[in-house]
């Protein structure tokens, strides 16, 4: 054709589908299924450093997030030898392309094994309010995995753990999270989506703070466009540790998946925070 060998032709053809196929297989299977452990470290105190774990959007039933990626996050943060384990919501899923529904007993069975020395916290997601928050709640408190929503707890160390409502499906509010934190008092606050933060204006000044709901966009390439990042917080706010009026701000990219089960350039992750305070 046109004078151009057949050879030519095949590989003009053939390479594209080739590394079509590559992609696809990477982006569905091979950075879905891994996990990985992200590093921070926060405060500038003299004391031993306090070792949290960070769990966000699990979104169990998700392709290649069910009930085993969930035993290998537990196995994994386990051997972290946490002091305490925050979980930063949507434990469920909703919707997700060739996802399969996992009820939320299942899940809090599984993560009852998780252990931490101060306890195991958490708040529920947009996603855990469409599917079923009540019952996600209930299924996580029978194992003992507190659920908080603006409401506060005092650890034996301390230190004081906040939980702010989801930005997209319930209300935020500070004032009635901090209303038992005694002025001064050590805290990390905690939320779902790093949306309500952009309306924190509190006096209390947390350690850090942290989220989820982003994914970090689930698809990261850098230098050829910005990542896609539901809620209010925008793309300045999608992954990693970031500044919130001067506050550290820790937006982890989850576990699962939500809409496309994809993943490029951000694998599935736990956040392990060192904090000196």
């Amino acid at each position: 054709m046109f004078g151009v060998p057949i050879k030519w032709i095949l590989w003009i053809i053939g390479v594209p589908v080739v590394l079509g196929a590559a992609l696809t297989l990477y982006a569905v299977v091979i950075e879905p299924s891994r996990l990985v452990v992200q590093r921070y470290e926060v405060g500038a105190g003299s004391g031993e450093a306090l070792r949290v774990a960070l769990i966000a959007d699990l979104h169990v039933g998700s392709p290649m997030s069910g009930l085993g990626k969930v035993r290998r996050v537990v196995s994994r943060v386990n051997a972290e030898e946490p002091d305490l384990i925050l979980h930063l919501g949507d434990f469920l899923i909703s919707g997700v392309l060739l996802g399969t529904f996992v009820e939320p007993e299942p899940i809090a069975e599984v993560l009852a094994d998780l252990e931490a020395p101060l306890g195991t916290y958490a708040v529920l997601g947009n996603h855990d309010w469409w599917e079923d928050g009540p019952g996600m709640t209930a299924a996580l408190e029978a194992v003992g995995i507190q659920v908080l929503e603006n409401e506060s707890v005092a650890l034996s160390s301390g230190l004081w753990v906040v939980g702010i409502a989801d930005d997209t499906t319930r209300d935020p509010n500070f004032d009635v999270a901090f209303e038992d934190v005694p002025e001064g008092a050590p805290s990390i606050l905690i939320g779902h989506d790093p949306g309500a933060y952009l309306d924190f204006t509190h006096a209390a000044r947390p350690l850090f703070m942290a989220a989820g709901h982003t994914h970090g966009g689930q698809i990261y390439l850098p230098w050829l466009f910005e990542p896609v990042v539901p809620g209010r917080a925008g793309p300045d706010w999608a992954h990693g540790l970031l500044d919130a009026n001067g506050i550290p701000l820790i937006v982890s990219s989850g576990i699962g998946t939500s809409i496309l089960p994809v993943r490029i350039g951000r694998p599935p992750e736990v956040v392990i925070v060192e904090v000196r305070y």
